[in-house]
């Protein structure tokens, strides 16, 4: 069985995102979507509501796909969560060149770590490569629409973490 290890804060979960679940979905039989809790950033939601809204995303794109999808919140290297879900994939996404230069370097120490848990990067969608959580969470934040960004139940979660209605 081909397992993959899709990583991130997910802080929200963007469109952006799930084409990268949907597209890796097609690379492995199961993909394993590590939630990371990261004591450097200050999230704008809990890892308890960041895992419930991936976790909603992806029940609907297995539910289309045919599937297998698990949400797994992990604190570790994402060299040992590899190791302890058995993924020898990790699956990255890229927008943009300064995507590829940070990880250029992330691939190397992984490598240097296990050499036999390979990383196959995936180009954003073109429709989809602007989309960055941190902008999303600003544009929210500023009262702009974020529905060409996301799902409207992140949108709502967005609206609401931020004190508007939908």
């Amino acid at each position: 069985m081909r397992i993959g290890l899709y990583p991130g804060t997910f802080d929200p979960i963007t469109l952006g995102h799930t084409d990268i679940i949907q597209r890796a979905m097609l690379l492995v039989d199961r993909l394993v979507i590590g939630v990371a809790i990261n004591r450097d950033k200050q999230p704008l939601f809990g890892l308890d509501q960041r895992v419930a809204m991936v976790q909603a995303e992806c029940d609907a794109i297995a539910a289309r796909t045919g599937g297998e999808i698990v949400v797994h919140p992990f604190e570790n290297l994402l060299i040992d969560c590899a190791r302890d879900v058995g993924a020898r994939i990790i699956v990255r996404g890229l927008r943009a060149v300064a995507d590829f230069e940070y990880e250029f370097q992330m691939v190397g120490m992984n490598r240097a770590m296990d050499d036999g848990i390979e990383t196959v990067f995936l180009m954003a969608d073109a429709r989809r490569q602007a989309i960055a959580s941190k902008l999303v969470k600003e544009i929210a934040r500023l009262g702009g629409d974020v529905s060409k960004f996301v799902t409207p139940p992140v949108r709502a979660a967005l609206l609401s973490r931020f004190g508007r209605d939908g």
